[in-house]
């Protein structure tokens, strides 16, 4: 480790292969390793201890925090893939200790979505995932490899995405959930559940991912009521929510699922 002089730019304690470009005006932080051959743009600042393997592509306005490991060959920071963007400025910005693998791409914001795509802390994006445009991902997420997320897409704390899943454009994932491989996702997934298929339908309760959250025993008995409700009952989505206000522990788990069902968009997965 030591300070690099990359052009006009001074990255301190930085470890830079001499074949990386690191463009002048990027900010890098204290024991960041860079790749050969891998291009840092003007804009970019990137946090201590992140890990840039070979042949990596980072531009636009991008801020990367601490401790991230990115791949061979993942494209971060691009243009949004939206025939509507008009070259406006807008921001990607990534948190700690995420791990993105070989080939994933990540695109930043537009002017419809606020101007910035989102991606929390500690989570895996595996090899050919896309992020696109305008998605907000929380944390300790999973999206296994090939999955793609369309434009404005949310994806709450804790779900896992399985392989080769397709999610429409403004779908909504909620916590907890799981997403079967292959899955076609055209709407919102209510926090907690499994769903699978093409389109994705509902098949239970994400019990392992409750338990592997913590999620005590009492808990995920309040979590099964309220998808009774919700999938195994005569009530309309209304009714069922009407239902659980009455008659559930006002938990901070089930005022999320109410929340997240009140403000449902494109409908909910059945």
């Amino acid at each position: 480790m030591k300070e690099v002089n990359k052009g006009n730019n001074i990255v301190h304690l930085a470890e830079v292969h001499e074949t990386a470009i690191v463009k002048s005006g990027a900010k890098i932080g204290k024991n960041v390793k860079i790749g050969p051959y891998s291009v840092i743009g003007e804009h970019v600042e990137i946090g201590d201890g992140t890990e840039i393997g070979s042949h990596v592509v980072i531009e636009g306005w991008t801020e990367i925090g601490k401790n991230n490991e990115i791949f061979t060959g993942a494209s971060i920071g691009q243009k949004p893939q939206d025939l509507k963007f008009d070259g406006e400025k807008s921001y990607l910005t990534i948190g700690d200790d995420n791990i993105i693998r070989e080939y994933a791409t990540i695109h930043r914001g537009t002017e419809e979505g606020g101007l910035e795509t989102k991606i929390g802390n500690d989570n895996l994006i595996m090899a050919y995932c896309h992020v696109a445009h305008d998605c907000q991902v929380g944390n300790n997420i999973v999206m296994s490899n090939a999955t793609n997320l369309g434009g404005h897409v949310v994806v709450e704390d804790s779900a896992v995405i399985s392989g080769m899943v397709g999610v429409h454009q403004f779908v909504r994932i909620g916590k907890m959930t799981m997403i079967g491989a292959h899955s076609k996702v055209v709407k919102d997934v209510p926090p907690y559940i499994l769903v699978d298929g093409h389109p994705a339908t509902v098949n239970g309760i994400n019990t392992v991912g409750l338990r592997r959250n913590g999620v005590n025993p009492e808990l995920r008995k309040e979590i099964k009521q309220a998808y009774k409700y919700l999938y195994r009952s005569n009530l309309n989505v209304s009714q069922a929510i009407e239902k659980m206000d009455q008659e559930l522990d006002a938990s901070p788990e089930i005022e999320h699922f109410l929340r997240f069902l009140h403000n449902a968009q494109r409908g909910i997965c059945r």
